[in-house]
């Protein structure tokens, strides 16, 4: 391209597209995993990577003190998600492993893994088929700030941190009533989630370290702790009350990690003001317009220009505005996508109301090549 014809139009075509296949998240997450990787040969390096697909899947890691529930938050948000629920205990049991081996004598000896060692253990798991397709949540990990920087250096990035939190003297309180099946590690508590199948009742156990010393000093270790963790994770991080129903906190975690994190993607807002007759849509659109620097696109005053300006369409929508008529949606949509695909929209973005009025209209509307961002007010919104 020539460099004296600046400043460059480029087809309306390209942003489409990109928005579209989000060409943008893409290559910077490509870009994130060679810069961490550093493969010798990039080529093969990017093809497996384009290959294996995950970049939506579930990645999540679950913190929280002692007792805050979150092994439960993270065995049920895996079973919604069909996603693999990893944990300390599961990842050193794991078959075939010669790293897990290892994992589970030192742990015998000293009820605690060395970061390095615990940190090829999560990378190895995370490689499998499973973990691949399906995603992951950690529960527990990472616990310091050390273990932290060990997992981002190895490219894991999860996509969301949940934290739970509550008061220490709930926390005490809570982690007396705590029992395991030992079974299937499935968690309950005599006052709050106890079974009521009579064969798990009888099959629970006390779990070690839950008296009120005990806890009060691994609460105290953590707070320590999490402290230097948390900074680690600033635009993934959601931190949610405990000290409340647990069904409440689970389904609080389940919108988070439902929810796409905003992009760092070129964006141009294509919003649709929708409501009844009386809803301020007209004020919204020019104060939006005026704001982020949109087109202001009314659907009426299109028609009414189109028959002042007496241009091809004027002529076709004269004969029904004399006769009090509505104008088919057919010439609407055509001067609609006239509009839309101006060099200022396409730019700049819009802001349009007064269309679609009925369902078959926002059908017609929604085949436009340039469709808006949003249907709903609030959404549009919260885009900005």
């Amino acid at each position: 391209m020539d460099a004296t014809t600046a400043p460059h139009r480029i087809p309306p075509e390209m942003p489409q597209y990109g928005e579209t296949n989000h060409i943008f998240e893409m290559m910077q997450n490509m870009l994130q995993q060679l810069l961490i990787h550093q493969p010798e040969d990039p080529i093969p390096f990017m093809i497996k990577y384009f290959q294996e697909d995950n970049d939506n899947v579930p990645k999540i890691i679950i913190l929280g003190p002692p007792a805050s529930g979150k092994t439960t938050i993270a065995m049920w948000l895996s079973k919604h998600l069909k996603s693999v629920f990893l944990s300390l205990e599961n990842l050193m049991t794991k078959e075939y492993s010669s790293l897990a081996e290892r994992a589970r004598k030192h742990y015998q000896k000293m009820k605690s893994l060395p970061p390095l060692l615990l940190v090829k253990l999560i990378q190895e798991r995370l490689g499998e088929d499973d973990c691949l397709r399906r995603g992951w949540i950690l529960d527990g990990i990472p616990e310091t700030r050390e273990q932290v920087l060990m997992i981002q250096a190895l490219g894991i990035t999860p996509r969301h941190v949940i934290v739970l939190s509550a008061p220490d003297t709930v926390l005490i309180e809570r982690n007396l009533g705590k029992r395991v099946d030992p079974h299937n590690g499935e968690i309950y508590h005599t006052t709050f989630d106890w079974p009521p199948e009579f064969e798990i009742q009888n099959r629970l156990i006390v779990p070690e370290g839950i008296s009120e010393k005990e806890t009060a000093q691994r609460l105290m270790a953590y707070h320590r702790s999490i402290v230097r963790v948390l900074p680690s994770y600033p635009k993934t991080l959601k931190v949610i009350s405990a000290d409340q129903p647990c069904v409440d906190v689970f389904y609080q975690a389940l919108t988070y990690v439902q929810t796409s994190h905003r992009s760092n993607a070129p964006f141009t807002p294509r919003v649709l003001l929708l409501g009844p007759m009386g809803s301020g849509k007209r004020l919204q659109a020019a104060l939006l317009a005026q704001k982020y620097g949109l087109v202001n696109v009314s659907c009426g005053q299109l028609l009414k220009e189109a028959v002042a300006d007496k241009s091809k369409f004027g002529e076709v929508i004269q004969p029904f505005f004399e006769k009090d008529m509505a104008v088919p949606d057919s010439i609407i949509m055509n001067l609609l996508s006239s509009r839309l695909t101006q060099h200022d929209c396409i730019q700049k973005g819009w802001v349009m109301y007064g269309f679609p009025r009925d369902l078959d209209q926002a059908h017609m509307l929604d085949t436009l090549e340039y469709k808006p961002n949003s249907f709903q007010c609030a959404r549009a919104f919260a885009r900005f």
